[in-house]
């Protein structure tokens, strides 16, 4: 699969919906750092220097070691995409919304034929290597971003510093460079009112808590991205398995909240998840808002077998088709609020109907 494959279609690897604790956990991301020694920042590039930092990645993720031991990756520079198709790859999570911005330094992306593995070069950092897999995979997601990452390192030189390990343009992401990530949907416990609590908890431990896209979004449809802070003192290995720790304690409360609710209020339950799943059968309009919302209890509803014939897959991949640049991208042409919340009810009442 290339890059424009990836362009057409909404689908990628992280929407399987299969995997440990897929009930709860969406999608697990390991996301690392790097810069390369002797050329500045990206924020402080000039064309040629930012072209040499383009020129030297393309060449390592196209090196025969590679696409032997990884698979074969696909690398685009972002100014031969347009303004939609960087926000469809935003949407996808095969992107940051700062590589998909326009102005600053030359910029580009390799892609794996899955899509499980993104490297962006010239964000904030020279690369930042992705790795994302569907469930609760960290460890899976760690041992894959590793193996990347030693390949790179073997053709590259990475700023390293004995005493305070990989540099990085944000002093917060000095040492391993590592941030790690899961995507959860906690209906039960943001229902129940307990989310706020958990949420402060966490960040005594040094997690934070944010919406589906990260840094600066706030959380719709009942998804919280849940990641580590500390990049500097802890190891690699340390740093995902205290999360993994943590996401499964996590898992565990939704999980008895989510039981609480049907022993003590089945009726109100069903009566939510079936009002849901008819709005999103027959609405010929519906806001981004109110999709995810409804979208949220039709999952719930899933997870505890109260819907049986609707799949995860399929409901991880509205997440990206109820989503403006794709709805833009089927319509071929731009398309204001109105005719996209029309275009998004009738992608999400078909997908129902086929059930």
């Amino acid at each position: 699969m290339t890059i424009a494959d990836a362009l057409n279609n909404p689908y990628t690897k992280w929407m399987e919906g299969k995997g440990p604790y897929a009930s709860v956990v969406i999608s697990s991301r390991v996301r690392l750092a790097r810069n390369l020694t002797d050329y500045p920042f990206p924020h402080l590039q000039d064309e040629e220097t930012g072209r040499k930092v383009l020129e030297l990645g393309r060449n390592a993720v196209a090196s025969q070691e590679m696409e032997e031991q990884v698979g074969k990756m696909d690398f685009v520079e972002m100014e031969a995409l347009s303004p939609l198709d960087r926000l469809f790859l935003v949407e996808k999570h095969l992107i940051s919304p700062q590589l998909a911005e326009e102005d600053g330094p030359p910029r580009g992306l390799a892609l794996s034929e899955d899509e499980g593995i993104s490297i962006m070069f010239n964000e904030e950092d020279h690369l930042r290597l992705q790795v994302l897999y569907p469930a609760l995979q960290l460890e899976e997601a760690w041992e894959l971003a590793s193996k990347v990452d030693d390949i790179l390192e073997s053709s590259l030189d990475f700023a390293f510093d004995e005493q305070y390990g990989y540099l990085s343009c944000c002093p917060t992401n000095v040492g391993t460079g590592l941030r790690s990530s899961v995507m959860m949907h906690l209906p039960a416990l943001a229902m129940t009112k307990m989310a706020n609590r958990l949420f402060m908890e966490l960040s005594k431990l040094g997690f934070v808590v944010r919406g589906m896209y990260g840094e600066g979004t706030e959380a719709r449809g009942n998804l919280f991205q849940i990641s580590n802070q500390i990049t500097l003192g802890p190891s690699e290995e340390e740093i995902i398995a205290n999360l993994a720790q943590v996401s499964r304690q996590v898992i565990e409360q939704e999980e008895l909240a989510r039981e609480k609710m049907r022993k003590e209020g089945l009726a109100q339950l069903e009566d939510m998840v079936f009002r849901s799943y008819g709005i999103l059968s027959n609405a010929y309009i519906i806001s981004s808002e109110e999709a995810m919302a409804h979208l949220s209890n039709v999952r719930l509803g899933v997870d505890l077998g109260l819907l049986r014939d609707v799949q995860l897959q399929r409901l991880n991949e509205l997440l990206v088709e109820t989503r403006p640049a794709y709805l833009r991208k089927i319509a071929g042409k731009d398309i204001d609020a109105f005719n996209r919340d029309f275009k998004r009810a009738e992608i999400i009442r078909k997908s129902l109907s086929k059930i």
